[in-house]
């Protein structure tokens, strides 16, 4: 099953994972209709390498806010399907509650809203395994799936707008569109994002080059995860799409939530750092600034400090407990039903992604090196 003929939006198209989807589906999708890039803002780079494509598909930049009713009916208007990864990513609390609620979970529903009253067949919504924990106990799950019994707790704004926002495309699954059609939907939790262009790479990076090239412990060896390549949650997209186009396969995927992961080995959040870099001479702290639970209350006691100060200054604290505990709380999970469902298989093996994550790190290294060196001038 292809997606000959289709016309698709995705949302957060200029982001870090939006443009790898629109690439592959340009890529691998060369009988496709159309596609609408939707996003606040694009960069230079994003809306060059979209205008610059040379092939039958049409690509279409939509500049708009996610929050903007009007503007999403427009978008969704002759839409099939639609990949929907805008949101704001926030772990530390730099980004007010009303704010993340507006884009992550009303934005969410009135993009729902719109794709009933245009008659748009299906929906895959990018979430994240931040839905389900670590909780505040940091009860570990090793090689979970989508059955695995968790008691989910986490308060943290991002975790809750996300869950809300996920449980909303889940419920939408079913509704009957003006066409007299069926809603189709779905979720795809993402492991932790790693690959070319990751912002939150650049930063650990940013951070290792002012550390005289020593990546920070920020997590403890044994807290092992399982990242996945930007690569690969983007290819899971476009399989799930072509199998939502199937009617047998789409029984078993719609109103669903599926775990993406990779073949990329078990290790922590500080040692994925440091594998991806060792080769260009980076090294690692061996143990972390202090013992994981005296980090735990330092993290609280800057929460409390934040809270104090809140009436005269906005202080944000570098970490937090719920940083804390996600950083060191051992938690992977397996991509068996995504494989049994829509037929998933990683399309980058580790070490390809490992190579290409590597070489964008080098080829960065200068300019991030003359960035801090301005910054601290």
């Amino acid at each position: 099953m292809s997606l000959a003929g289709v016309s698709c939006l995705v949302t957060g198209a200029g982001g870090f994972l939006g443009q790898r989807i629109v690439r592959l589906l340009l890529e691998e999708e060369k009988e496709l209709a159309e596609i609408r890039t939707l996003d606040k803002t694009f960069s230079y780079e994003a809306r060059r390498n979209f205008t610059n494509f040379k092939g039958q598909t049409v690509v279409k930049i939509l500049e708009g806010d996610i929050r903007d009713a009007t503007f999403l009916n427009s978008a969704c208007q002759g839409v099939s399907l639609v990949i929907h990864t805008a949101s704001i990513i926030d772990t530390l609390g730099l980004v007010e509650k009303q704010l993340l609620w507006e884009v992550n979970v009303m934005g969410t529903q009135l993009l729902l809203d719109a794709c009933v009253r245009s008659n748009v067949q299906h929906f895959i919504y990018t979430s994240t395994i931040e839905v389900i924990g670590p909780n505040y106990r940091g009860d570990p799950i090793c090689n979970g799936d989508e059955d695995t019994a968790y008691k989910s707790t986490s308060g943290f704004p991002y975790a809750q707008s996300k869950r809300l926002a996920e449980t909303s495309v889940l419920k939408a699954n079913g509704q009957v569109l003006k066409d007299g059609g069926i809603f189709l939907t779905c979720a795809l939790r993402s492991m932790y994002i790693f690959g070319e262009e990751s912002p939150f790479l650049q930063n650990h990076l940013d951070k290792s080059l002012l550390n005289k090239n020593v990546y920070l412990r920020i997590s403890r060896k044994e807290a092992l995860v399982n990242p996945v390549y930007v690569g690969n949650i983007a290819w899971a997209h476009i399989q799930v799409a072509k199998a939502l186009r199937n009617p047998e396969k789409a029984k078993h995927i719609k109103g669903h939530f599926y775990y993406i992961s990779d073949d990329t080995p078990h290790m922590s959040y500080a040692d994925l750092n440091y594998e991806l870099s060792k080769e260009l001479g980076f090294g690692i702290e061996p143990h972390p600034p202090m013992p994981l639970m005296m980090l735990y209350y330092f993290a609280l006691l800057l929460e409390i400090v934040s809270f104090l100060l809140r009436p005269f200054v906005k202080y944000i604290p570098s970490t937090n407990r719920h940083l804390v505990i996600l950083l060191n709380t051992q938690f992977t999970f397996s991509y068996r039903k995504a494989w049994r469902d829509f037929g998933y298989v990683p399309r980058y093996k580790w070490q390809e992604a490992k190579q290409r994550t590597s070489q964008w790190i080098a080829s960065v290294i200068p300019q991030r090196r003359e960035y801090l060196k301005n910054k601290a001038a």
